[in-house]
């Protein structure tokens, strides 16, 4: 998703320093306008505001407190901006460490898979203070087109777990449907299309559930990080005493579907695993 939300800033006339662990993406973005760097180090040496996207929150971490990373070279009243899924305890460590720093950071993952980072109409939540979302803003609204700044750092990552809680059950939920239609001889589209504008009518029936009937899984979303991220919300919500028995159920079929060969499959893919026919 990196790469389109660096073309979409390159359009919005930013100047724009880029890295990227691999050389490839690090040159595909020079040719579209960007300044190649060695290191995140140096990327927070040149730029006013650090954008991460990356997989995981080892990654992030890395990205920011590794040998060559953000924090060894930021600049006072700089802002750090974590577009990511992160563990939202470790957001707020990252959140202390950079204001530490002098700086400010800002935790805005997003909704919309890669589609909306193409069109610029992702759904941004941000966590963080008024005055680092209040900087955020101009370059977030460039991103997305439903923005909202839902309360202080680790926030935004309370409210993406909350999100990916809702994605993960509503695939399963339209995966399981459709696996019936299927086995009881009627068309699963012919279904989907019964259901859409009607109570069981979603934006994952409308996507993912395209995506089902047509037996197309190419990437949106990763399976792996499908359940990273319900593995993530778990995680968390067992430090609040909050038991997750559905989510853990579908973390389970994630884990499966993976097991079987399906870890860089569209998340969609979960329908694989319950079609019989």
């Amino acid at each position: 998703m990196g790469k389109p939300m660096c073309r979409n800033l390159i359009r919005a006339g930013f100047d724009l320093f880029v890295t990227n662990r691999s050389v490839p993406p690090r040159a595909e973005l020079a040719e579209a306008g960007a300044v190649p760097l060695e290191t995140p180090a140096q990327v927070a040496a040149r730029a006013d505001v650090v954008i991460i996207m990356v997989a995981d929150t080892a990654a992030v971490e890395t990205v920011l407190l590794g040998d060559n990373g953000v924090i060894h070279a930021l600049r006072k009243h700089s802002l750090v901006i974590d577009m990511g899924t992160t563990s939202v305890i470790q957001t707020r460590r990252f959140a202390e460490l950079i204001s530490e720093k002098g700086a400010r950071y800002v935790d805005a993952p997003v909704s919309g898979g890669t589609i909306g980072a193409q069109s610029g109409s992702l759904t941004i939540m941000a966590g963080g203070s008024d005055d680092a979302y209040d900087s955020a803003l101009p370059i977030l609204e460039i991103l997305g087109d439903r923005i909202t700044h839902v309360g202080a750092s680790g926030a935004g990552q309370v409210a993406k777990a909350a999100n990916q809680v809702i994605v993960g059950l509503n695939i399963g939920a339209a995966a399981e449907a459709l696996a019936l239609a299927k086995a009881a001889g009627v068309d699963p589209a012919r279904v989907r299309q019964a259901l859409q504008g009607g109570f069981a009518d979603s934006r994952i029936l409308e996507v993912h559930g395209k995506r089902m009937v047509d037996g197309d899984y190419s990437l949106g979303a990763r399976c792996t990080t499908q359940r990273k991220d319900m593995h993530q919300a778990i995680e968390f919500a067992a430090t609040l005493g909050l038991d997750m028995p559905a989510t853990s159920l579908s973390r389970e079929l994630y884990d499966r579907l993976i097991e079987q060969g399906g870890a860089d499959l569209d998340h969609s893919a979960l329908f694989t695993l319950l079609d019989i026919t």
